[in-house]
């Protein structure tokens, strides 16, 4: 079966309520290809990479989190991103997009479905933080931090980076990506441990010194499982085909 692939921005846009959240990219349809669609490849990001595995899966349309045309970045299609677009505009492949839309998402998003892949109970957006970036849970057990890290390890199968606050984690709030910058708000909160994927060198002071637990267990691992689950929404929604890519980033 096939659709429209306005039928698929609209039903996207309309899911995320994209429309009413402000970014740091345009969030929906980024480069339009061809009208029909019946494959769809969802992917972290929109790299080289993905676009050739997309192509030779015969995709139709790609799905991301991470897109193009970022605020303050050089608008010139140079280089990288020539070498990107070309690719899109020559197979007549669409380029949707979907940033802080796809994390604070209560169903799909990258925050609920990180959580509940480790587990967490009584998932639910951090008090006090207006985006609705952060989010906590429960344990359905108090785990030493290294026991933590190991479940962290097996569901995403990469090791995190640990910082042990010495003490047993039973709640804990997170942030996927690059949200280091977040731990602060968490700390107030009251948390035991605070997850992201990125780590800064301030960041292990942070945690150190308020005896808070921290794990780094990357950007793209904990960005996997939104674009997935958007994907596989939409493909049973509006019966057309969905394929995930993963393209390994150890970042």
């Amino acid at each position: 079966m096939t659709l429209s692939l306005e039928q698929l921005v609209e039903t996207a846009d309309r899911y995320l309520e994209s429309a009413r959240i402000q970014d740091y990219c345009p969030n929906g349809l980024q480069v339009q290809g061809r009208e029909q669609v019946r494959l769809l490849v969802s992917g972290v990001t929109a790299s080289q990479q993905l676009l050739d595995a997309a192509v030779a899966a015969g995709a139709d349309a790609i799905l991301v989190h991470h897109g193009y045309f970022w605020k303050n970045e050089d608008a010139r299609l140079i280089g990288m991103k020539h070498r990107r677009i070309k690719t899109l505009l020559s197979h007549d492949i669409s380029l949707l997009a979907y940033h802080l839309p796809l994390d604070v998402h209560p169903e799909v998003g990258n925050n609920v479905q990180l959580g509940r892949r480790l587990g967490l109970q009584d998932i639910r957006p951090l008090p006090g933080d207006a985006k609705g970036l952060i989010w906590q849970g429960e344990l359905p057990q108090a785990q030493s931090a290294a026991d933590f890290g190991r479940q962290v390890a097996d569901v995403l199968q990469r090791d995190p980076l640990v910082v042990d606050g010495g003490r047993s984690i039973r709640r804990l709030a997170w942030c996927t990506g690059g949200a280091q910058g977040y731990i602060d708000q968490a700390i107030a909160a009251g948390v035991d441990a605070y997850l992201t994927g990125e780590v800064s060198e301030q960041t292990v002071h942070s945690a150190r010194e308020n005896g808070v637990s921290f794990f780094a267990a990357g950007h793209h691992a904990t960005e996997r499982y939104g674009v997935q689950a958007l994907g596989d929404r939409l493909a049973a929604q509006l019966g057309i085909q969905h394929l995930f890519i993963d393209c390994d980033n150890p970042a």
